[in-house]
Parts: C-alpha cells; sequence; structure tokens
C-alpha cells in the first residue's frame, strides 16, 4: 500500500463552524490525519511518500477556472477587506438560491463567496488554498500510481473533498479529490471507473460532478438525507441522467444502522460496479459510520473496518483510497487503517 501524505494538510485550521444554529469549535480537524498518519507508521503499513506536483490544468478536468480562481484569491481579497480580518475566517453568508442569478460573477467578496459554497459551516482559512491543492496533488498521485500497476494507493489529506461540486465549496471540501482520482485514471486510458463512497455523508459533489456521464459509476452509502447532511442530494431515485442514465446508484440508511445492515448493502453496491465493468475503483474513505462519531448515525465498530477492507479486496480492483470524513478523532486512525489493513 502506497500512501500520499498531505504535509500541508494542517495549515487548514477553521476556528469556527455554524453547526445547528451555533458557532462551535470546527469538528473537522488536523489532529485527524495526524493520528492515521501515526498508525500507519505503527503497523508499517507500505510506504509514506509525498505527493507530486501537479499544475493547476489537472484541476480543470473537475472544477470551473471561476471557482478555482476565487479559492486561490479568497483569503487575500478578505484580509485586504478589513486587516482585522486576518485574524478570523471567513465564512458565506448569502447564496443564489432559487430565482437567483448564478451565472454573474458579482464584484462583492462576500456574495461571490456565497456563488461558491453550500453552507455556513466550511471555514476559509489563510491556509485553505495551499493544504487544498497539495490534497488535490495526493489524489492525483495516488491516481497515477495505480494506473501504473500498484494494486492500491490511498491519498492521505485534509480537508476533504466529496461534498465540493465543480464550482462551489461545503461540507468541510473545497477541492474533489476523489473525483479528481477518478478523472485521472479516466485520463490514463482507463475506460470505466467506479466511486465508492462509504462515508456516512452522501457524496453529493463527486455524484454532481459524473451525473451525465456514463464512463464514471458512481455508488454511495450513507445517512438518509431525508434526516442527514447534505439534505439536498442522495436520494435512492437519483439515478443519473442523459448519457449517465443507469451510471448512479445511492443507498440510504437510517440513523442507526448497524454492521450486519451495512455491510449488506456494500455487498449490493460492490455488485452494481461488477455489473458496470469497472476497471478501477476510487473508495472515498469516510470513517464517520464508527459508532462513537459525533455528528453521524451509524454504529460500526472499530473491528468491523477490517471486514471491510477485505470486502473492498475481494472486488478485485486496483483501488485508489481518498480519505474523507470521521470526527471520532482518537478512534479515527485505527478505524482507517483497519481498512487499509483488512484491504492489504
Amino acid at each position: 500500500m502506497l500512501t500520499y501524505y498531505n504535509h500541508l494538510h494542517s495549515q487548514h485550521q477553521g476556528k469556527l463552524e455554524m453547526f445547528r444554529g451555533q458557532l462551535v469549535p470546527c469538528f473537522e480537524v488536523p489532529a485527524r490525519v495526524d493520528h492515521v498518519l501515526a498508525e500507519l507508521k505503527a503497523r508499517k503499513l507500505g510506504t509514506i511518500l509525498p505527493p507530486e506536483p501537479f499544475d493547476d490544468s489537472a484541476l480543470k478536468g473537475v472544477h470551473s477556472q471561476r471557482y478555482l480562481d476565487f479559492l486561490a484569491s479568497a483569503w487575500d481579497e478578505w484580509v485586504a477587506l478589513d486587516p482585522a480580518n486576518a485574524q478570523r475566517d471567513a465564512l458565506p453568508s448569502v447564496w443564489p438560491v432559487r430565482s437567483l442569478r448564478s451565472d454573474v460573477l458579482p464584484a462583492n467578496f462576500a456574495a461571490r463567496m456565497g456563488l461558491f459554497s453550500m453552507d455556513a459551516g466550511t471555514p476559509l482559512t489563510e491556509g485553505t488554498w495551499d493544504a487544498a491543492r497539495a490534497g488535490a496533488d495526493c489524489a492525483l498521485s495516488a491516481a497515477l500510481a495505480v494506473a501504473g500497476g500498484e494494486r492500491a494507493a490511498f491519498a492521505l489529506t485534509r480537508p476533504p473533498g466529496h461534498h465540493a461540486g465543480a464550482d462551489f465549496f461545503g461540507g468541510y471540501c473545497f477541492l474533489n479529490n476523489a473525483a479528481l482520482a477518478a478523472q485521472a485514471l479516466r485520463d490514463q486510458g482507463i475506460e470505466r471507473v467506479a466511486i465508492l463512497d462509504i462515508d456516512y455523508h452522501h457524496g453529493n459533489g463527486t455524484q454532481a460532478i459524473f451525473y451525465e456521464r456514463s464512463d464514471v459509476y458512481f455508488t454511495s452509502i450513507h445517512g438518509d438525507p431525508h434526516t442527514e447532511y447534505p439534505f439536498y442530494l442522495g436520494y435512492a431515485d437519483e439515478l443519473g441522467a442523459g448519457a449517465g442514465l443507469g451510471f448512479n446508484r445511492n443507498w440510504p440508511l437510517p440513523r442507526g444502522t448497524g454492521f450486519e445492515v451495512w455491510r449488506a448493502t456494500l455487498q449490493q453496491a460492490l455488485a452494481c460496479i461488477a455489473e458496470f465493468g469497472a476497471q478501477a475503483l476510487v473508495v472515498s474513505l469516510g470513517m464517520d459510520t464508527f459508532v462513537g462519531d459525533p455528528i453521524s448515525g451509524f454504529s460500526l465498530q472499530s473491528a468491523d473496518y477490517l471486514q471491510v477492507g477485505e470486502d473492498l479486496a475481494k472486488a478485485g480492483l486496483p483501488t485508489v483510497f481518498v480519505f474523507e470524513g470521521g470526527y471520532a478523532v482518537a478512534e479515527v486512525g485505527t478505524n482507517a487503517v483497519n481498512v487499509l489493513q483488512g484491504f492489504d
């Protein structure tokens, strides 16, 4: 197992997020990756490498140019509005919903931040762009390693990515690492790529990016969006559109779901991937399905993740793992590495 580690991840460290109507300390913290890295080293599970550098053109197959331009300059613009802003993170406060226009790029910074975001729970900090950009390099490096013949590679990075769309951030995500990995596999000549999202929260950004495409199959097992974030996507009747009709499959499950039901659903998702004829697999590896996660609602135990890894290995596909959520910080290293060890 090759691991590409984002050594710049801690440069993104939000102070506060909006959660349940209150400003609270961020759940998405650098210690999440630190625990996974420590566990990888303790078990000597493969080689840990820095990512290869890629230029920004590698991002354009997934994200719009105006969105990338915004992310790259947002912090400087935020501080230019008021030097005191250097001491506080930027959070969006307005959004172009329903009848409001989104095609015109406003000059006002707050308006542009709202245009490119989906929630007020994702603070943009001084180091967000550098951390997210290095994370994209991790995902791209892992994908190229797998395309080059490696059985598996792991992009160990934060901030996570699967809620980020082609032109918006949210859900702690800025650049969609899983989508970048899948597109990189396609660009390397792999004709059929599957993405399996096993984070507790639906990968709305990844789904939207590939929703009208037949070359990338997206499937997700997650908390029912009737009650769980991101609420507005992730329902079972979302099957793709246009050329992508039939190449999207969601498996929403009720809060409290245990491993037996969850694993049976995983088997169904893997059967769909096999039927699709996937030649490579990208796994959005969210660990917030754990029973102790503070913002989620499934009840998987640490030992269950060894079995998850074994089940994923049985798919027999070259696999890119991309680290996503998981907010029971003390346990996230054990749980994530259990998946990798089970796979290995």
